[in-house]
Parts: C-alpha cells; sequence; structure tokens
C-alpha cells in the first residue's frame, strides 16, 4: 500500500506560485523587490569593476597585515552573500531568457505553417501547370486555338480548284 502523503519542504511558501488552475500569479511587491536585487547584484558583481575592487581588496593585508583577521571575516562574508545572489540572478536571466526562447518558439512555428501552406499552394499550381502542359502537348501544332473558341489552322494550303487539283495529279 503506497503512502498518500507526499513530503514537501516549504510547501506553505511555494503555496501562491504553483496553482492547481495553472492561472498566472501577479508577483507581490516583495518579489519584485527580490528580483530586482538579484539581477541588480549579479550585474554588478559580474563587471569588471567588481573584478578590481577585489584585487585591491586581496591585497590590502600586503600594506596593513594588521588587519588580515578582519578582512578575511569581512572577505567570507562577502562570498557567503555573493554567491547564494549570482545564482539567484543567474536564475531569473534564464527565466527570461526561456520565456523569450518560448515566444521565438511559437513565432517559428507559426512562420512554419504560413511556409507550408505557401509550399502546399505552390505544389497546387505546379500540377495544375503540368496538367495544362500536358494537354497542350497532345493538340496538334499546326493549329492555334483563340480562347478556345476559334481554331485556325497554321499550315492551312490556299483553297484549290477541281481543275487545279487534276491538273496536279
Amino acid at each position: 500500500m503506497k503512502n498518500r502523503h507526499s513530503w514537501r519542504p516549504l510547501s506553505w511558501f511555494y503555496k501562491d506560485r504553483h496553482r492547481e488552475d495553472s492561472t498566472p500569479v501577479t508577483p507581490g511587491w516583495l518579489d519584485r523587490f527580490n528580483d530586482r536585487l538579484a539581477i541588480r547584484m549579479t550585474i554588478i558583481f559580474g563587471s569588471i569593476w567588481c573584478v578590481y575592487a577585489f584585487i585591491l581588496f586581496s591585497l590590502l593585508p600586503v600594506v596593513r597585515p594588521e588587519w588580515q583577521g578582519a578582512l578575511l571575516y569581512v572577505s567570507n562574508s562577502i562570498q557567503l552573500v555573493a554567491l547564494p545572489a549570482l545564482m539567484v540572478g543567474s536564475a531569473i536571466l534564464a527565466r527570461g531568457n526561456d520565456q523569450r526562447a518560448a515566444e521565438d518558439h511559437a513565432a517559428l512555428i507559426e512562420i512554419l505553417s504560413d511556409v507550408r501552406e505557401e509550399m502546399a499552394r505552390l505544389r497546387a499550381m505546379t500540377v495544375n501547370i503540368a496538367e495544362q502542359e500536358t494537354q497542350n502537348s497532345e493538340k496538334p501544332t499546326d493549329l492555334v486555338s483563340i480562347s478556345n473558341d476559334a481554331i485556325i489552322s497554321v499550315n492551312e494550303a490556299a483553297p484549290q480548284t477541281v481543275g487545279e487539283a487534276g491538273a496536279g495529279a
């Protein structure tokens, strides 16, 4: 017999994010603030100026060796804050990329559908042209049809009289 209860840690925290009816949830002010802060921290920690600042920070014990203990504490604190912030910021940016990719995919599927419809129309036109070519090739070459009503013979000789027909024979 299976256990009906499934363990979901922090289900109270994610209750508003995962709804059964799959209606879109508008993020609250705290979620928007956290997202903006995480993205801003990701941009700041990902800049070259932050690299320069950390290089200078790492060289401070050379100038002031007595500060080494305090600098080590500050350095560890920065790592404890920066690493999760970078992970959250990267996840938020990836979510935006996923949304753009889904929109691009939908647009490309629509374009593909249009191209397939156009190809079907062109194939039908090609079949019609091939049928007309076949019909035209079956007609005699010495006759010209003008709008399928009047047929004119191109190689028609001048009308012969009865006397000319007998003299030629």
